[in-house]
């Protein structure tokens, strides 16, 4: 009994009519036996699990190799915001990312500011960029970045008993 990749490319998840939509013709197709996730290291791993390994590490290692960056954003920031997100419908990964990472580290943001975390249309500071998944490298992947790798590795996969 194993995952087996049924879709290497399934593309970016879309706003949750576009997600629902997708997903009950997965439903449709696969029945409970389907699951998003990526290959790593030769292995299936849920997108869940996945959040973990490379989008919580990948912010967790730009933090430890950026202190300034992550001092800078503590100073400023009152509150993180994602305009795209906002405005699409689409997931939201980089805010609650960066919190789970403060909240771990029993950091706290002490700024009066809103901080945009992405380069989408405006962006409200120049940490902004710095902290977008566009600009973000995949941990274990240095010519990659977390978005690229979020959205192209993605892949859905099917329980085969």
């Amino acid at each position: 009994m194993s995952w087996r990749i049924v879709d290497r490319k399934i593309g970016k998840a879309g706003n949750i009519k576009q997600r629902q939509k997708r997903q009950s013709e997965w439903d449709k197709k696969y029945g409970d036996n389907w699951m998003i996730g990526y290959v790593i290291d030769g292995e299936f791993v849920s997108q869940e699990d996945a959040l973990e390994s490379i989008y919580y590490k990948s912010y967790e290692e730009y933090f430890n190799n950026n202190p300034d960056d992550l001092q800078e954003l503590i100073q400023l920031a009152k509150v993180l915001r994602n305009p795209h997100s906002a405005l699409t419908g689409g997931v939201d990964l980089q805010v609650p990312t960066i919190m789970d990472y403060l909240q771990r580290n029993n950091l706290k943001l002490l700024g009066n500011e809103v901080v945009d975390i992405g380069s989408f249309g405006t962006r409200s500071h120049k940490i902004s960029v710095r902290l977008s998944p566009l600009t973000i490298k995949a941990i274990g992947n240095p010519k990659m970045t977390l978005e690229k790798f979020w959205q192209e590795k993605k892949c859905l996969a099917v329980w085969e008993d």
